[in-house]
């Protein structure tokens, strides 16, 4: 058994025997489409479960209503569900919770369970996966670049310009259960404790007016560890979504600037497919190998053989789990310098930075990269080291208790306003 196979399960021994193991609620509400958050939402359960706490998880499918009823139905139940806020008061009587903890609310689930922790004084954590309470679109991106308009000016902003799934009701909806739940300040006084997922989101959120008391830093993590990789690594990868603001088109327009043949494989799917295919069929790039969207164990593998993976994103990230997958398959990144990225990837150490949307900086940095194979080596390393050090499950159990733990300590406080 290797050396840091048994510290780690030292590690874990220590943890299992000092500290007592929760009764734990999770609730999300799914996306359509499979993301990151889905992925945080199932591995932080799995992890709790796997250290002896009792885990009851919550999800709810996202859906898209049908007719006018069905979506006023959606947009009342977005600001107050009382479905939600009932069946969930009788969850908490039966189930007894040491501590509710949220990862997205939004739409259906709404912040009514807040209301029924509170009455019940069960703690609430809240995962801040992106920018909802801040921007009704979530993103702080539209039309192709960072947008900060609503903190700025307010939120009539995201209503002129439709910034939720394009649609000026639909964003009009999520504005009103924003400024609902400000008025009635449920943001600083139903929740417990935030967890940023990395400074720069904190910083947002704090200048946004949450209360930076509550906001605690903890990035998400990798489970199980798919170990670095071995052999050769001959191409570059992408992995994510495939839409605008994930800078796919910037990608792809290195691609054409590159003065030499390297080979780039894309996996994952979204609304830029038709293009990103019709793209391939008609130009020169025929060093670009798109496979769709792959497996988890498919994903891993193919980073585990890439010489470095881009990020070419243009919005401002929470923490993508893709770069933490990378840093532990020893893998560095190629990231655009914007929002978190510069906090999670250190530019010249663990991978390299470049101005977001410039097609030319990244394709210098992609020819830099694909040529010095020894300094890749060197940030191949780096990049397993950082992984080791903050991204382990064995690392996030601690940090994620400690945080249930100081949410429930502050409810043991006298009865909140």
């Amino acid at each position: 058994m290797s050396s840091s196979t048994l510290l780690a399960s030292s590690l874990e021994e220590r943890t299992r025997s000092s500290v007592k193991p929760l009764n734990v609620i999770t609730v999300h509400n799914r996306y359509l489409m499979r993301g990151g958050e889905d992925e945080v939402f199932e591995s932080e359960a799995r992890l709790l479960e796997a250290r002896g706490c009792k885990v009851k998880a919550i999800s709810q499918e996202m859906t898209h209503p049908s007719g006018v009823a069905g979506k006023v139905r959606v947009a009342l139940n977005a600001v107050w569900s009382k479905p939600w806020h009932d069946d969930f008061r009788v969850t908490l009587r039966e189930a007894r919770p040491d501590v509710v903890h949220v990862h997205n609310f939004f739409p259906l689930v709404s912040p009514a369970i807040y209301y029924a922790c509170r009455d019940a004084r069960v703690p609430v954590v809240q995962t801040l996966h992106n920018y909802r309470l801040l921007c009704p679109g979530a993103t702080f991106y539209r039309d192709g670049h960072v947008c900060e308009e609503c903190p700025a000016h307010g939120l009539q902003r995201s209503v002129i310009h439709g910034c939720y799934r394009d649609s000026r009701l639909g964003t009009a909806t999520t504005a009103v259960m924003l400024k609902v739940h400000r008025q009635r300040r449920t943001w600083t006084d139903a929740v417990d404790r935030y967890i940023a997922l990395t400074e720069f989101s904190r910083r947002k959120f704090v200048e946004g007016g949450l209360p930076a008391e509550r906001i605690v830093v903890k990035p998400n993590f990798v489970l199980p560890d798919p170990g670095p990789g071995r052999g050769s690594r001959d191409y570059a990868m992408f992995v994510g979504r495939l839409v605008d603001l994930k800078g796919v088109p910037t990608m792809l327009a290195a691609w054409k600037r590159l003065n030499q043949r390297i080979p780039l494989v894309i996996a994952g799917d979204g609304p830029y497919r038709a293009e990103l295919e019709a793209e391939l069929r008609h130009s020169n790039l025929s060093a670009v190998e798109y496979r769709g969207r792959l497996s988890r164990p498919e994903t891993l593998a193919a980073m585990q053989r890439a010489k470095f993976l881009i990020f070419p994103s243009e919005w401002y990230e929470g923490f993508p789990v893709t770069i933490a997958e990378s840093f532990a398959c020893g893998t560095p990144v190629i990231a655009s310098r914007l929002g978190s990225m510069p906090d999670i990837v250190a530019d010249g150490r663990t991978g390299l930075h470049f101005e977001a949307g410039n097609a030319d900086d990244l394709a210098q940095k992609i020819e830099w990269a694909w040529s010095q194979d020894a300094e890749m080596e060197t940030m191949s390393r780096a990049a397993r080291t950082e992984f080791e050090a903050r991204y382990t499950a064995e690392r996030n159990y601690e940090e994620l208790i400690d945080i249930y733990q100081a949410a429930i300590d502050s409810v043991k406080q006298p009865a909140r306003a």
